[in-house]
């Protein structure tokens, strides 16, 4: 029996780094957009200030020794919009923008400053905030409801095997990545770069919710094409990526 996957094996072929055809940025093709397109009427909601922001736990290295993945949440805790703003600012906070160059630099390394992420919000109990989905503007730390329909927060849980952990917690960060952003520059080999970077945006997640008291349980069983078809999704340019449950840890 073979110990490698076929599916797995075609991947890593696919995606080798040398390549005889060209990129479409050698080609002179437009380059895609590196912030996040929101519609002209979104209601922003604009996330605290985090200048003078300390966390309740600022010790580096208790917070890398003391991160662990739990899917157990406090049901009767709320986060607060500052540890909101907090973990998307740790996740995908644009720290500048280089209007020559077109692209973003963030608090999380991605291939090629690509950043090819938009990172929606399945939000159950955050102060000051109903229930929904939401979408997350890092150009401007705000976010806007997307949807608030019952139908659509089950549709996402459904696509989850029903997990209890996304009733459960705080929030649900669900990343969607768009394949063009780093594709443009690095075609097929973009794929595993793609995956490579979420992994880097949900351990700061891990990171900053530990740095608040709070746990993460990262979700990589999904299914695919109904997490997709909840978040109007077509599946190829853009997919949900990775997702992973916020929520203050019962206590043993």
């Amino acid at each position: 029996m073979t110990r490698f996957e076929p599916a797995g094996d075609a991947f890593l072929a696919a995606s080798h780094a040398v390549s005889r055809r060209d990129s479409a940025a050698e080609r002179g093709e437009a380059m895609p957009d590196y912030i996040t397109i929101y519609p002209a009427n979104a209601d922003l909601i604009f996330l605290p200030y985090l200048k003078d922001y300390q966390p309740s736990k600022n010790d580096f290295k208790a917070i890398v020794e003391d991160r662990r993945t739990d899917r157990r949440y406090d049901t009767n805790d709320h986060l607060s919009l500052q540890q909101l703003s907090w973990f998307l600012w740790s996740t995908q906070g644009v720290t500048s923008y280089s209007i020559h160059r077109g692209i973003t630099t963030r608090n999380v390394p991605s291939a090629g400053s690509r950043h090819p992420f938009e990172t929606y919000l399945l939000i159950n109990r955050v102060a000051d905030l109903k229930a929904g989905l939401y979408h997350y503007v890092p150009q401007e730390h705000a976010i806007y409801l997307v949807n608030d329909s019952q139908e659509m927060i089950h549709a996402i849980n459904a696509s989850t095997f029903d997990q209890k952990q996304v009733i459960t917690a705080s929030v649900n960060f669900i990343w969607v990545a768009e394949v063009y952003r780093t594709s443009w520059r690095y075609q097929e080999r973009a794929y595993r770069y793609l995956f490579i970077d979420a992994g880097h945006v949900c351990q700061n997640l891990y990171l900053a919710a530990e740095s608040e008291g709070n746990a993460v349980c990262a979700i990589g069983a999904y299914k695919d094409d109904e997490a997709n078809q909840a978040l109007g999704l077509d599946g190829h340019e853009k997919f949900v990526i990775y997702m992973a449950s916020v929520g203050k840890p019962l206590s043993d």
